[in-house]
């Protein structure tokens, strides 16, 4: 999700001025269905009873031999779940669906063109392509358990089969975001030492062909040069038979692979079980400068929280139809796209391009065409299709049942156009919090028992122990109005194993910043993040520890300024950063684009000052409230307030290769210059 200060420092508490939303209940028909609907489940996985009480999780499970223990706490923070049980992840997210469920849809590929025809993926179909792919990759190429691959892969059926057949095998499989450049690309391959990269020839988004085997080559001669040879970058098409990228084919490096899953057509491949605390996957932090921090996740805990979370949180059911709209590069797409619905048995929707294209009423079409139940999507996500079509869901009739988001704090403005619009009122929504190193949600409602409340996720789950603590490492009162930083105060199964190749990184960034005072013996997971907790035990998160403004002395929060503007009629998206000023440190500078139909004018900036200023303080005035077309955004749809402070203070802005709209960039520079 988001990124921690490599050196694990925080600051002091943030100034809270966000009005307390009031709870809405969640529709009875809901309720009826919910599967998480026996508030039991909270005295099962209650401190009383840690950590027996996680054999609930592992019950989801298949194991091929059991567990000798819920967990092995003798080495922390390096906690082992589930030990000396045994257990492959293909097996539970396929092979054991077989019997009864073969023919049922695993995914739906939607390709962006919307001519081009919705293909089903069975999970027979699936399994098959899977043992076909492991079978090249075990005898064709030699790999084992243990082994490294990297996967730079577009949203196609391809990505999963590629995790899959690896996790068949034990091969640690390391996704790369297909947005990330050639060079990014290249430090995961050096990090992780993978043996193989598989890639693509292109792929479609924003109704252009992009040639996605250049990224490729860049990588591999990237890693060369820092002494990581790849033995081979096996290539997909997007087209099979048809291969369309202008990086010609390599001798000794590329393998084309459309004659090799010809040759291997009926491949079948023993899963073979392994320890709980195997290695499934190096997920890589999001930022493209410094040295790649790889969070390592292991089977049986990892696998064991994102089903139990996908059923509870998200209430997936067998067969359903849910659709989340992240990414597989991300966390959310290997937890509740991948490894949480398979497990389930759920259908998934896995589409290739920007929901957006070629209309904002793109999604509402493909969610009632394939009768979408469940929508899991981020709140940027939800702010852009708002801003380009706030009456599309109007126009369409998609049986939602379940509203999720993920990735931010989503506003309360936008939370009511997600309920009332989206939903039409009769669908619950699901604000989860989470991060890449948790493996799954932390925070959340269980929306058969808790009501919503706009712009705060929730509660923490059940096995979570979650509180807020200062920078003295006290721990602050639930209702007592004092914002901090957000700990966790136990274990649970889907934490990571650690740092790959860095334990003292693991443990110095993660589990020493809050050891002061009477917590210096304790175990807290400092998630680095910055919250309150209403009297009712909600959590509302106010952003990094690191993403704040600090105006004479006043810490404020970037999300209360942001959801304030978002409140002024005519606005779609906000970004706030500090500004400096020889008086007070730092002020905020507000960027904001309106919604279409919506003029830039003095009017608007005034407007949203005021909004501003009304909701938080004259403390929190803007120096300017800036109207611009379009926010910088990475392709994964997060907006890029470090890019907007270098380009206000007149810096380098660096790589710009994985923003979606890199036009934008000009733009405000050309309006930072007529600021100044």
């Amino acid at each position: 999700m988001s990124e921690t200060p490599e050196d694990g420092a925080i600051e002091p508490g943030i100034s809270v001025h966000w009005r307390e939303e009031a709870r809405i209940d969640p529709p009875p028909a809901f309720v009826r269905q919910a599967t998480a609907h026996d508030r039991k489940l909270f005295e099962t996985l209650s401190s009383a009873h840690f950590p027996e009480g996680f054999r609930r999780h592992a019950a989801l499970l298949q194991w091929d031999h059991p567990f000798e223990a819920v967990l092995d706490q003798t080495n922390p923070p390096f906690y082992r779940w589930f030990p000396g049980g045994r257990l492959n992840a293909t097996v539970n997210t396929l092979d054991r669906h077989l019997r009864e469920a073969r023919d049922r849809v695993a995914y739906y590929f939607v390709p962006e063109d919307e001519s081009e025809d919705i293909t089903p993926l069975t999970y027979g179909e699936l399994a098959e392509r899977v043992n076909q792919l492991a079978g090249i990759l075990r005898d064709r190429f030699g790999c084992k358990a243990g082994d490294r691959i990297t996967i730079h892969l577009p949203m196609v059926p391809e990505l999963p089969i590629a995790m899959l057949a690896c996790a068949r095998l034990g091969i640690i499989h390391t996704v790369v975001f297909s947005g990330f450049s050639g060079k990014a690309l290249g430090n995961r391959i050096v990090d992780s030492e993978s043996r193989l990269l598989i890639t693509m020839d292109g792929y479609y988004r924003n109704g252009q062909w992009l040639d996605h085997k250049v990224k490729a080559d860049e990588a591999y001669l990237a890693a060369a040069s820092e002494g990581v040879r790849l033995e081979a970058v096996l290539v997909f098409e997007r087209h099979p038979g048809h291969y369309r990228s202008a990086s010609a084919l390599r001798d000794g490096q590329d393998v084309l692979m459309t004659p090799h899953l010809l040759d291997q057509s009926r491949s079948r491949i023993d899963a073979v079980p392994f320890e709980s605390n195997e290695g499934l996957f190096i997920m890589y932090s999001s930022g493209t400068t410094g040295r790649p921090k790889g969070c390592l996740h292991g089977i049986g805990g990892y696998l064991s929280w994102v089903t139990a979370t996908s059923r509870d949180v998200l209430d997936l059911k067998p067969g359903d139809v849910y659709w989340c709209m992240a990414d597989i590069g991300w966390i959310t797409g290997h937890s509740y796209i991948v490894y949480g619905p398979l497990s389930i048995g759920a259908t998934s929707v896995l589409y290739e391009g920007v929901p957006n294209f070629p209309d904002a009423g793109r999604p509402w079409r493909i969610a009632e065409k394939l009768g979408v139940e469940i929508l899991h999507t981020s709140p940027t996500a939800i702010r852009a299709l708002r801003r380009e079509g706030p009456d599309a869901p109007h126009r369409y009739h998609p049986p939602f049942r379940l509203l999720a988001t993920v990735g931010e704090p989503i506003e309360p403005e936008t939370w009511r156009w997600y309920h009332d619009e989206v939903g039409h009122g009769k669908a619950v929504v699901v604000d989860t919090y989470w991060q890449t190193e948790t493996g799954g949600h932390l925070l959340s409602i269980l929306p058969g028992l808790d009501p919503m409340k706009p712009g705060s996720a929730g509660p923490a789950l059940p096995g979570i122990e979650a509180a807020i603590y200062d920078t003295e490492g006290r721990r602050l009162a639930p209702g007592s109005g004092r914002a901090g930083i957000l700990a966790i105060e136990r274990p649970w199964p889907g934490l990571m194993l650690g740092i790959w190749k860095d334990p003292a990184r693991f443990r110095s960034t993660y589990f020493e910043p809050l050891k002061r005072g009477a917590q210096q013996d304790r175990w807290l997971y400092c998630t680095h993040d910055a919250a309150m907790q209403s009297a009712d035990g909600y959590f509302r998160i106010l952003g990094r520890t690191d993403d704040v403004i600090n105006v004479a002395g006043h810490r404020l929060g970037s999300k209360e300024i942001e959801s304030a503007a978002l409140t002024v009629p005519g606005i779609a998206e906000a970004a706030v950063i500090p500004y400096p000023d020889p008086v007070k440190g730092h002020v905020p500078l507000l960027f904001v684009a309106t919604r279409p139909g919506t003029s830039a004018s003095k009017g608007i900036s005034r407007s949203v000052e005021a909004a501003v200023t009304e909701s938080i303080g004259p403390i929190a005035r803007p120096k300017a409230v800036l109207i611009v077309s379009d926010l910088p955004k990475t392709r994964s749809g997060k907006i890029m307030r470090r890019l907007l402070r270098a380009l206000a203070e007149n810096q380098d802005p660096g790589d710009l290769t994985t923003l979606a709209n890199p036009e934008s960039v000009d733009a405000i520079r050309g309006i930072l210059r007529q600021m100044s």
